[in-house]
This record gives C-alpha cells, structure tokens and sequence, in this order.
C-alpha cells in the first residue's frame, strides 16, 4: 500500500527571531522562506529561501528550478523534485516595526538536538539535512528522511519521490484507534478534542492542545493563539490545524486504488501532479486537488 503523503522540511539556524516581511508590509514569512501571492490575493510563505513561486498562485520550487504545473514537479537540469505548497502568511502585529526583534534563550527551545550540535527541532520532529548541509525539521518523531534532502515520511514508510508518495510497510502491525469513549475513537496517532457540538473530534497530533474554539488545536507544548489563528511557543509560530469528526468504532483503510490508500475518516482526492492525496474528511466533494502535503514553519534559535 502507498500512503500519499509528502512532507516539506523547512529551515533552521542560529539567529536571532526575525521575519521576513512581505510586499505588502503588513504580512509576514519566517525567515529563509518566500513570500508569494496566493489566489486569494493574500501572501502565502513557500518554505525554502529564494523560492519560485508558480503560476497557479498555489505552488512554489526550489530556486533556480521551474514548475511544471502538468506533472506537479519542480525541474531543473539536475533532477526534479514535488512542488511545494505555500501556508498561510500571519499579519505583521501594530507597531511591530518599533519594537527590537528579542533573541530568545536556545535553552528554552531546545528539544531534539540535531547531529551538528547547533540546530534543534520541536519536541517530536525529527531533524532532516538539506541539500544545502543545514538542518530542516520534519513535523513526526522518528521520520524517515528522504533522499532528495526537501521531503521526510513517517515512520515505518518509504520514500517514492517518483510519484511523490510515503509507501507504507504494510507487514507492520497496525496500532489500534485512540480511544474518545466506549464508542467513539481516533486514529493512531491522533488526539481526542471535544467539537462546539459537544461530540469528539480529532486532531491529526499525539498528545496535542485542544484550543478552546472547539474546532482547532496545536502540537504539544504550543498555545493558542486565536487572534492569529496559530499556534505558539516562544518564538516560533505556526498555523493550528482543524480537528475532523471522531468515527464510530474502527474500520479498515479507504482505497484509492489497488496500491494507494488513505486512512479510514478520510477521502482519496487526486494531487496535481496526477497522485492520491488524503482529505482529513470523509465524503469530501469530487474535483478536490490537493497540495503536497504538511508544511513545518521555520524554526529560528537564538
């Protein structure tokens, strides 16, 4: 079975938390990403310095590369690569301009040390290395990193960077649901949070923060920030995530095909590039194209 899930890694160093502002002024990407205008005519970050932003206003690659909307692929004369998806820029807060930019203590954001004895990832990321020799994060403990240095997989999978998939180790034993109640579960992996309905929903973290919108929630160790509709700790921000309905009892995975699936709650749409992607939701409309995949926001020490 193939798991269609892509992830991109995102950089990380040792300076001091800044931003990188848009054109606009008022909107902003972490450092070492790129501001590109997205279809809605706000700023979206593409996760990588220098990037290209593709025509689609969706997507972006690698500098010094060119996308090829048909196939869903960054090309250049040494090999292609997924294209990326933009996320969401945050808006620059009053009066920002004047105040100093505060290096925060490496000691507070320290989690997982990566191998070059300078760099850190989140609590439960694992540190990936670049093309470029630095380090990224990839947003899953124990993640498979993946040969092109951009994308990562989850444990237990392999990378196909042919079809821009994760292919699942199906002679794994599956863990079972988390359970909500003596009638309601999650999958593994997941975190039980109460909808504004009073039902169970599901957020796509372990151990996470349930935010008290009752629709949103953010990785372990992060806070709600409701205003900005993201999640933060210390210096880092990133967008929170939705929480999709709780499923009655457990069932097996949705297949796509005879060699991709997706996990059971949610629904098979195709990417652009012609592959299966998964929406968190069952019964998600036809004519739905999904972009890469996750994106981890730039994590800066000081």
């Amino acid at each position: 079975m193939r798991a269609a899930l892509t992830l991109w890694l995102a950089l990380i160093g040792g300076a001091a938390v800044t931003a990188l502002r848009c054109p606009d002024g008022a909107s902003e990407c972490p450092q070492n990403t790129t501001c590109c205008g997205t279809a809605s005519g706000a700023w979206g970050c593409c996760p990588m310095p220098e990037a290209v932003c593709c025509r689609d206003e969706e997507h972006c690659c690698p500098h010094s590369t060119s996308c090829d909307l048909e196939r869903g692929r960054c090309v250049s004369p040494t090999g292609d690569v997924p294209m990326a998806t933009k996320f969401p820029a945050w808006k620059r807060p009053p009066g920002a301009a004047a105040q100093p930019r505060l290096r925060v203590p490496a000691v507070a954001l320290l989690r997982v040390q990566c191998p070059d004895n300078s760099s850190a990832c989140p609590d439960g990321a694992t540190c990936c290395q670049l093309p470029s020799g630095r380090y990224g994060c990839c947003p899953l403990q124990n993640a498979v990193c993946c040969g092109d240095g951009w994308h990562c997989c989850p444990q237990g999978t392999a990378c196909d960077l042919q079809r821009s998939m994760c292919t699942s180790v199906r002679d794994v034993a599956r863990v079972g649901d988390v359970k909500c109640d003596d009638e309601m579960s999650c999958p593994d992996g997941n975190t039980c949070c109460r909808l504004s309905s009073g039902q169970w929903g599901c957020c796509p973290l372990e151990q996470a923060v349930c935010c008290p919108d009752h629709i949103h929630c953010c990785p372990q160790g992060y806070t709600c920030d409701p205003q900005g509709g993201t999640c933060l700790q210390g210096g880092v921000r990133l967008p929170w995530l939705r929480k999709t309905p709780a499923l009655w009892g457990r069932g097996g995975d949705v297949r796509c095909d005879d060699r991709t699936s997706c996990p059971d709650g949610s629904t098979c749409c195709r990417l652009s590039g012609g592959a299966w992607g998964c929406c968190p939701l069952e019964q998600v409309g036809g004519g739905v194209v999904l972009g890469s995949g996750w994106h981890w926001v730039e994590r800066v020490l000081g």
